[in-house]
């Protein structure tokens, strides 16, 4: 059994890689077809943009953390915080079930039980998806209403995502997949999914959106765009980011590769010219990436205390 444990977790890691390194190729073959030059970029904007980005994700982590414990299990924080960014780079795999299996893998164990902890990763990614799908129809709205057709897609990916999120609709999901057949402790666990907890992920998420915006703000910098620290342009760039990561999310193409450069270089041409919006796409693609497997590599090695003994007894 140890050894099939370790020939999959073997063959996740060789299929991250893959898909990694396939949006790295794509980013690059974009930037070169754009005619950008690096010597054009200022690197200190684009390192600023990744520590925001890696930030603006703790929300989302603390969230999910909470909606663990609300459950009935008992992770420690180093523990969640591990399996929630390293179970990030199962999004650059077609399907992006693989989020599912990573963060499950990494953080379950004799407090964390493995269905519990495989349900509690779809009510914080889709409370992720829904409060930026919310955040971007509010701000195109009120800001921006010439984006008619980008406002009601905002509208539907938020009624797509949230409606699955409401406590009643939840757990009316999770027992018509037969969770309870492999757990029949599921119900209690569901019991702890409530408005009071599903309030605070609103709250605390929404406050991770503005930060991942102000990282798509510090992206434009570092190309000498004529961005400004202003409302209007802040509220663009944070509509622009959650629509284009909500959008990609529920395209289930690895990493929404395509579809997140399309939506930030619709919104972004007008005020910044189409060049910039092109360049600026595909550097943030890059620089989160580059942000996200750096921060799970350093997580990876630093294993919680219980997962090291558990490695040291196996050998």
């Amino acid at each position: 059994m140890r050894w099939l444990k370790n020939l999959v977790r073997l063959t996740l890691l060789v299929l991250v890689t893959i898909g990694i390194w396939h949006t790295i190729g794509q980013a690059t073959e974009d930037l070169q077809a754009q005619g950008f030059e690096l010597a054009q970029i200022r690197p200190g904007y684009l390192l600023a943009a990744g520590f925001c980005y890696l930030a603006g994700l703790l929300p989302c982590w603390w969230f999910w953390h909470r909606t663990l414990q609300a459950m009935g299990q008992r992770p420690t924080c180093r523990e969640t915080l591990r399996a929630f960014y390293i179970g990030h780079l199962g999004k650059y795999v077609p399907g992006k079930a693989l989020v599912v299996v990573l963060r499950t893998d990494l953080v379950r164990s004799p407090r964390v039980s493995t269905s519990v902890a495989a349900t509690s990763v779809f009510v914080e990614t889709l409370t992720m998806m829904g409060v930026g799908a919310f955040i971007a129809a509010a701000l195109l709205g009120a800001l921006f209403r010439e984006h008619v057709w980008l406002i009601a897609l905002a509208l539907g990916l938020m009624i797509a995502a949230v409606a699955p999120t409401l406590p009643p609709v939840f757990r009316g999901l999770v027992r018509l997949v037969g969770v309870r057949r492999v757990d029949p402790d599921i119900d209690a666990a569901l019991a702890g999914l409530d408005y009071r907890l599903m309030s605070f992920g609103w709250i605390t998420v929404a406050a991770g959106w503005c930060l991942l915006g102000v990282s798509l703000w510090l992206v434009l910098h570092a190309i000498g765009a004529p961005v400004t620290f202003t409302p209007d342009h802040l509220a663009l760039v944070t509509a622009c980011v959650a629509l284009a990561m909500v959008a990609g999310f529920l395209s289930l193409l690895p990493g929404g590769i395509g579809i997140r450069e399309f939506v930030v270089m619709t919104l972004l041409a007008q005020p910044f010219g189409a060049g910039a919006a092109a360049v600026s796409a595909i550097l943030l693609r890059l620089v989160w990436l580059l942000g996200e497997v750096i921060l799970a590599g350093v997580l990876y090695v630093w294993r919680p205390p219980a997962e090291q003994i558990e490695v040291q007894e196996s050998t």
